[in-house]
């Protein structure tokens, strides 16, 4: 009997040390129960400690690839992360113009975790332009503060409220506000969807290992959307996954710095002698 997929397609960067970007995001649609398809943006020279280079793929290559697989293969829906330059923005925008009614995750990639610049911050209007296109963004509060043109990150749920407005008057039909980086003890997370807001609170989960969270929390939330869930309910589905996949993930000892997360956090891992764990 023949199998259908479900496909996602992550347009990202590569990470190397597969923490994050694409690596991140092929696993995470993997453990949702997708067929992940990719499209790589740039080739990052990175590992847990931090980026150290990035080689930016040029435009018409990145749309060499989309039209590729294309032409071959249904996509269902798309995860949109790093981009790397305007340039690459306004491609990836034209690319999906040309598709009919796929549900887009735009996670909206400025910095690494390490404070590497991944997105020219002086010219958001491509970065603008994919908001009409995307069915939801989700920037963190460090992001979101830079999009809407603040000095300091909010702390109030008001405030961020108001963030989140101010992101859907900028054209994004609907806004995810991540709160992992917020001083509090829980991870606040504020969800602007169709004129009402959605509040996701749990507590902060004690690891060093958050390396590729955004990526992993975006495309299982594209996987959720286009497997029919409501956007609240695959927001609500995608952060109970990232938080197992963080528990499981916290005894990792994979390099020396912000190691990743365990993507199938289901799975029995063998512990031997000489093992990076």
């Amino acid at each position: 009997m023949m199998r259908n997929y479900t496909t996602v397609l992550t347009i990202a960067g590569s990470d190397g040390s597969g923490g994050a970007g694409i690596q991140a995001d092929l696993k995470a649609i993997a453990a949702n129960d997708c067929y992940g398809l990719s499209v790589i943006t740039a080739v990052t020279a990175q590992n847990t400690l931090g980026v150290r280079s990035i080689h930016e793929i040029p435009p018409a290559f990145i749309a060499e690839q989309f039209e590729t697989i294309a032409a071959d293969i249904r996509i269902d829906a798309i995860k949109i992360g790093m981009l790397g330059s305007p340039d690459a923005a306004e491609t990836v925008a034209r690319l999906i113009e040309t598709l009919d009614a796929v549900p887009v995750v735009l996670d909206t990639i400025l910095r690494s975790s390490s404070g590497k610049s991944l997105f020219d911050a002086k010219n958001m209007a491509s970065m603008q332009r994919l908001f009409s296109l995307a069915s939801l963004i989700t920037p963190n509060l460090p992001e979101a503060t830079l999009l809407t043109g603040r000095d300091k990150a909010p702390v109030s749920q008001v405030e961020i409220e108001k963030m989140a407005i101010e992101l859907h008057r900028q054209g994004a039909r609907s806004v995810l506000i991540k709160g992992g980086h917020g001083e509090d003890e829980y991870c606040n997370d504020c969800l602007l969807h169709e004129g009402r807001f959605f509040w996701y609170s749990n507590p902060k989960i004690d690891t060093i290992n958050t390396h590729g969270t955004g990526c992993t929390l975006s495309s299982a939330i594209a996987c959720g959307v286009v497997k029919g869930l409501p956007m609240n309910e695959a927001v609500k589905s995608a952060i109970a996954y990232t938080r197992e996949a963080l528990l499981a993930g916290a005894s990792w000892r994979i390099g020396r710095g912000n190691g990743p997360l365990e993507h199938f956090p289901g799975r029995k891992v063998e512990c031997r002698p000489g093992m990076n764990r």
